[in-house]
């Protein structure tokens, strides 16, 4: 008899599980609840970049100009409003340019922390969050709810080869001499006093 009520406990259980999963699924909000889990990932530091090797990298003196990465930045998009520019117009300037989507929990799981980098460093560093959505509008419905007034885009010409990825969310940091500092696949915590220093570092 306890057996038969255990098993039933456990049948109701997985019931409501399966439930739950499938609302999520069917609202769309599986992604949000993912992210929001991963979140707590991003809180160990275990997926950022490691800035100090790259630090080290850029100050070795036997590393040329001649060396470094330039970025193509025949890259044309398509802001919030329509209004068309390009990467090119942001030469001279410290880039932040980072590919998402609204169906990628990674990249939700991050989105708070590059939000916050945003809000601080904003005028010193130019902020693009390229979105992967099929509808532009699914993006920027995003921004608006989640209350974030992220400086997000849509591709209006081909990624230039050099900025391919095959990873959502990949972060590239372009210096102020066009050069490629950093690629980061994956999701990351930017808003950390490590990465903001980084930054300045490259102006």
């Amino acid at each position: 008899m306890k057996k038969e009520r255990n098993t039933k406990k456990t049948w109701i259980q997985n019931g409501i599980f399966i439930l739950i999963a499938i609302t999520l699924y069917a609202t769309g909000l599986h992604t949000e609840v993912i992210g929001f889990v991963q979140r707590g990932v991003l809180a160990t530091g275990l997926m950022n970049p490691d800035i100090k090797e790259i630090t080290q990298v850029n100050k070795n003196e036997t590393t040329t100009v001649s060396e470094s990465i330039k970025a193509d930045l025949n890259l044309k998009l398509i802001d919030s409003d329509g209004k068309v520019s390009s990467l090119a117009d942001l030469k001279g300037k410290v880039i932040f340019l980072n590919y998402w989507a609204t169906w990628c929990p990674p990249c939700i799981a991050e989105m708070p922390s590059i939000d916050k980098l945003h809000e601080e460093m904003g005028d010193d560093v130019a902020f693009i969050l390229l979105s992967f959505d099929k509808d532009f509008e699914t993006a920027k419905a995003f921004d608006k709810r989640k209350g974030y007034n992220l400086p997000i885009y849509a591709q209006a010409s081909n990624l230039p080869a050099m900025l391919k990825s095959s990873a959502l969310p990949t972060t590239y940091i372009i210096d102020v001499d066009g050069n490629i500092a950093l690629k980061h696949e994956g999701m990351a915590d930017y808003n950390t006093a490590e990465f903001k220093n980084f930054l300045k570092s490259l102006k």
